[in-house]
């Protein structure tokens, strides 16, 4: 439930406050104080389009915020979706909505005081408030929209073959474009099938190893300076050992006289003995390098068919790298690419089968599921008219009924289409039906479409009598009803109120009206007042109560809410909507 709305610097609002209620609200107020602006503010706090237009210019920034209180299911999934945004509601359950657009057009968004993107405040909104309004009328007239209603109506069973379908159908055309895909492009997708099986052929011949570019290319610079190599170890080794044969003063020999001369005084003089440990460890050092040395110098080999067989091996490496990559690893992970796109496109003649038999499969498995949900939606369509009759009986046409027709779509229109129950249908993603909402104003009459057989009365109880139908299946607890009553007066404005009262026994409704019919039956009656008195024009809007709301009906009665018979007539209307809401509870 929406407890609270305040709006600041929005079209002629300045700032006010709506103190909201359980039951049924109406707003009423005299043309251009700014009732749609109560309106406007709400859509903007829900996520709707930020118009800096509205913004007033004295305050440079419009501001609505609202406090909801939720219970049941949709307390839970709101606050779920909350949380995952990072915020949270208050410790009382309630949660702070804000949202504010400046004059430039930068808008902002808060939940639970946190920064949030104004989706978000769509998505709570969506949970929360259905907001029924004339450009609502104007919809529901589209064929495409009454569809959509009807799907609405029939319940969760439907919504689940809707899902389904709508899966298979998307299946069924992905398949079916990309089958056309592979034939129109046969031929460049051969070509290129043709080059990579090439590239793989040269890559595989070769079969080369990771790193193995490098590792050749260490192994011949050594193979080539074998000579050099192998004197500057030996050289190396002889310094290290000395010569077998004579007496040499080499490295290792100098370095134990010395390290013999330095442990015989060691304990004489620790500082000795620290030196001793450190020519010791280079003793073993030398040594270590000294054998080293001699195992390199005795598998050093100039061989010179080796080296060919290297020179040979990385001319075919090269080959690949100038094509492919530049070193061996980046050719191997392009043959690993080729290798998967060869396989996408794969266009032989049992793949395109293959591919046919599944389009054909999903084609049919779409067409079983479009004649189930056209048969869903005949069957829906019985008891949905049914429902909204009724309440047209109550809402003074007791003689009109309402048709809802299902009918297949025809082909030929550029759509695709299915073989339902042996009739080529156009189809999309809704199905392959056309659904029409027609009237029948009176017995006798022909049935037309709504938007040809009603008048303008009748179409605003048309509408008010689906979005009853509606409010009984569930859907969000707060109803808001935008002068829905237009066109109507007399008997059926009292039937109107009835209705809206009705409905705010199950939620919390908000109705804008001109009709004091409908006025009348208020748990709660707001007024949006203007002041012209200073240089601006400003609204606010106020609580109206008591012997106030007679004279605020007797206004819109007749525009004389001083008058004493027209206090007196809205006296009697407030005694009937009383007992008439006696009767409802």
């Amino acid at each position: 439930m929406l407890e609270e709305l305040r709006i600041t610097g929005l079209g002629v609002i300045h700032d006010a406050v709506l103190p909201l209620s359980a039951g049924l609200t109406v707003i009423t107020g005299e043309t251009g104080a700014g009732k749609t602006m109560v309106v406007a503010g709400l859509g903007l706090l829900l996520g709707g389009r930020a118009d800096a237009g509205r913004v007033r210019s004295d305050a440079g920034r419009a501001v609505v915020e609202g406090r909801l209180r939720l219970t049941g299911a949709v307390a839970k999934a709101v606050a779920a979706r909350v949380a995952d945004a990072g915020s949270e509601c208050d410790d009382d359950g309630s949660l702070l909505l804000s949202r504010s657009v400046t004059a430039e057009g930068r808008s902002r968004a808060h939940v639970g005081g946190r920064t949030v993107p104004a989706t978000l405040l769509g998505e709570i909104g969506e949970q929360v408030v259905a907001v029924h309004g004339q450009s609502d009328q104007l919809r529901l007239l589209r064929p495409a929209e009454q569809r959509a209603a009807l799907d609405r109506y029939a319940g969760a069973d439907h919504d689940k073959l809707l899902a389904e379908y709508r899966e298979v159908f998307s299946a069924w055309r992905r398949a079916d474009e990309q089958l056309a895909d592979l034939r129109r492009s046969s031929r460049e997708r051969a070509q290129e099938a043709d080059l990579l099986r090439l590239g793989l052929t040269e890559v595989t011949a070769v079969a080369p190893e990771p790193g193995e570019d490098e590792e050749l290319l260490v192994e011949g610079r050594r193979l080539e300076h074998a000579e050099g190599l192998r004197m500057a170890a030996t050289t190396a080794h002889v310094a290290l050992t000395g010569m077998e044969d004579v007496e040499s003063f080499d490295a290792a020999t100098l370095i134990g006289e010395a390290l013999r001369a330095l442990e015989g005084q060691s304990e004489v003089d620790p500082r000795l003995a620290e030196l001793a440990a450190r020519v010791a460890e280079a003793h073993t050092l030398v040594r270590d390098v000294a054998g080293e040395l001699g195992t390199y110098v005795s598998l050093l080999d100039a061989d010179p068919t080796r080296l060919a067989a290297i020179y040979e091996r990385r001319n075919a490496l090269r080959m690949l790298t100038r094509k492919y990559a530049e070193d061996i690893d980046g050719v191997l992970a392009w043959a690993e690419k080729a290798a998967a796109r060869l396989g996408e496109l794969d266009v032989s003649d049992d793949a395109l089968a293959a591919l046919a038999e599944e389009r054909d499969r999903l084609g049919e498995r779409a067409a079983e599921l479009a004649g189930r949900l056209s048969a869903a939606r005949a069957e829906a369509a019985v008891r949905f008219a049914a429902a909204v009759t009724t309440e047209l009986a109550g809402l003074a046409m007791p003689h009109a009924r309402i048709e809802v027709a299902v009918l297949p779509r025809p082909a030929g229109r550029g759509e695709a289409t299915l073989l339902v129950a042996g009739v080529e249908l156009g189809a999309a993603a809704d199905g392959v039906d056309e659904v029409e909402l027609r009237l029948i104003p009176h017995p006798g009459a022909p049935a037309l479409p709504v938007q040809k057989g009603a008048s303008g009365g009748e179409l605003s109880r048309v509408m008010l009598a689906i979005e009853v139908v509606f409010a009984g299946t569930g859907g969000p607890p707060t109803l808001v009803f935008d002068e829905v009553d237009a066109g109507v007066g007399g008997r059926a404005a009292v039937e109107i109120g009835k209705r809206l009262a009705r409905l705010a026994s199950r939620h919390q409704v908000l109705v804008v009206t001109h009709l004091p019919q409908v006025a009348a039956f208020a748990d709660r009656h707001l007024m949006v007042a203007k002041d012209t008195g200073g240089a601006v024009t400003t609204s606010g809007v106020r609580v109206v109560e008591d012997s106030e709301r007679a004279r605020e009906l007797a206004r819109m009665l007749a525009g004389l809410p001083d008058s004493d018979l027209g206090i007196a007539h809205a006296e009697e209307l407030l005694a009937v909507a009383a007992a008439e809401k006696a009767l409802l509870r």
